[in-house]
């Protein structure tokens, strides 16, 4: 198993500020199929779910809790998909999605300088909740997504 060996407090602070970067991408792909609730409406069509996402980096080898996320996204009531949806970042694909019952799994891999891949799972808890991770592993060391939802209502335009 990998453990991380930190040589400093700059080196802690350099891969901190590394993570929060990480966090702030991951979260887009980690929440759900996704469409940020705000944005501008699009052609019309059925009603999705807006979800409370809630998530929370942790890297092996670190002492540090890293901030907890939280975001609103609006999701199709059917997910046919991994949770990314259009916001997807550039260096990262989804592959392998597959429901199993109220469980989704899905793999992802990302061209990054870290080689970052990991694999997802997101279990539904009745029609209102969800808990999930991703765990990642890369060059730099093993990280875990924790994730969190809870249903607040209908949205329009969810992008499945």
């Amino acid at each position: 198993m990998f453990q991380a060996t930190f040589s400093s407090k700059e080196d802690k602070r350099m891969i901190s500020q590394r993570l929060q970067h990480v966090v702030g991408a991951l979260v887009l792909l980690a929440s759900s199929p996704i469409l940020t609730a705000d944005q501008a409406p699009a052609a019309a069509g059925p009603p999705g779910d807006l979800w409370k996402v809630t998530s929370q980096m942790s890297m092996e080898g670190m002492d540090m809790q890293m901030p907890v996320q939280t975001s609103q996204v609006c999701a199709p009531k059917d997910w046919t998909q991994p949770p990314a949806g259009s916001n997807q970042q550039a260096d990262c694909q989804n592959s392998d999605f597959m429901k199993d019952g109220d469980t989704a799994t899905w793999k992802i891999t990302c061209t990054d300088e870290a080689h970052t891949s990991g694999v997802g799972e997101i279990t539904r808890e009745g029609d209102d909740a969800y808990t999930g991770s991703i765990k990642f592993t890369s060059d730099r060391g093993n990280m875990n997504l924790a994730l969190t939802g809870s249903r607040l209502g209908d949205c329009d335009n969810p992008n499945g």
